[in-house]
């Protein structure tokens, strides 16, 4: 089974005509102002996934700034995996500043098949990880459901690009901190916090943390994986293409060369992401 744990998809009329949606959301108008990047539906991720293999897309939503804009494309994530429950997997997302408004739309996705919450971006949606503490309404549903949570992450260094944030190191580490043991997803390579593993506090805060692999290509050497593995652990590893930012065939194919042992390679094509989701 190979599982893409990171892709993107926006409604049809998103697509069609993105100009009023960059009027209204400032992470968004940074990310896709640009008519060259991509915006994809979830039959163009079907299509695909059939080309390059895939069996199963986990659907990430977006970081907007109003609950409104969260619910209109959690619908749609919603009713794509509803048609298609056996391929495409909803993750969905919410405005955690709004308080119990969030957590009440978290409880409304979790009933409508969302597997998770992600991709996550607190610097983008102006908060911090107190949200996620157990005295908060939302902190208190996701640890009462041990529900999944993707996080944008990015590294302290290194080139700019647009999205890149702020979610580094530091302020990664502290959300582990708000959540101790819980299922995360930090994206992108955890920004590079899964290197500070070899520090033995560092370790055990990570417990339960995975990282996937979005758009790594982007942004490092395939040596990373051969660290990773040393300090991290392949088994917390899950593959992701960031599609449409980048073709699922090449990302599979990029995973697949690496120089790791095969059964590290499966699980970070699939097996490391049905034992996060409990996939049959």
């Amino acid at each position: 089974m190979i599982v893409d744990f990171h892709v993107h998809v926006f409604p049809p009329q998103i697509k069609a005509d993105r100009s009023s949606y960059l009027e209204r959301d400032a992470v968004f108008r940074s990310l896709y102002s640009n008519p060259k990047a991509k915006v994809a539906t979830a039959d163009d991720l079907l299509a695909s996934m059939d080309a390059a293999g895939v069996d199963v897309s986990v659907m990430q939503g977006f970081g907007w700034a109003t609950d409104a804009l969260c619910i209109e494309h959690n619908d749609y994530l919603l009713e794509a995996a509803a048609r298609h429950p056996d391929r495409l997997i909803p993750f969905c997302t919410v405005q955690p500043r709004s308080g119990p408004a969030a957590a009440e739309e978290a409880r409304r996705v979790m009933a409508g098949g969302a597997r998770g919450l992600g991709e996550l971006r607190p610097d983008g949606q102006g908060y911090g990880p107190e949200v996620w503490e157990a005295a908060s309404p939302l902190g208190a549903l996701a640890q009462e459901q041990r529900l999944p949570l993707l996080f944008h992450a990015s590294e302290p260094v290194g080139h700019t690009y647009a999205g890149k944030g702020r979610m580094t190191p530091d302020a990664l580490y502290a959300l582990t901190q708000a959540l101790p043991g819980h299922p995360l997803v930090l994206a992108h390579l955890g920004g590079g916090l899964p290197l500070y593993a070899a520090m033995p506090e560092v370790r055990e805060a990570l417990a339960n943390t995975y990282v996937d692999t979005a758009a790594w290509p982007l942004l490092y050497g395939q040596e990373v994986f051969t660290a990773l593995a040393a300090v991290f652990g392949t088994e917390y590893i899950l593959f992701a293409s960031d599609y449409p930012l980048q073709g699922q065939t090449r990302s599979v194919e990029r995973i697949r060369a690496l120089p790791l042992p095969p059964t590290a390679i499966q699980g970070i094509l699939g097996g490391n992401a049905a034992r996060l989701l409990d996939l049959r």
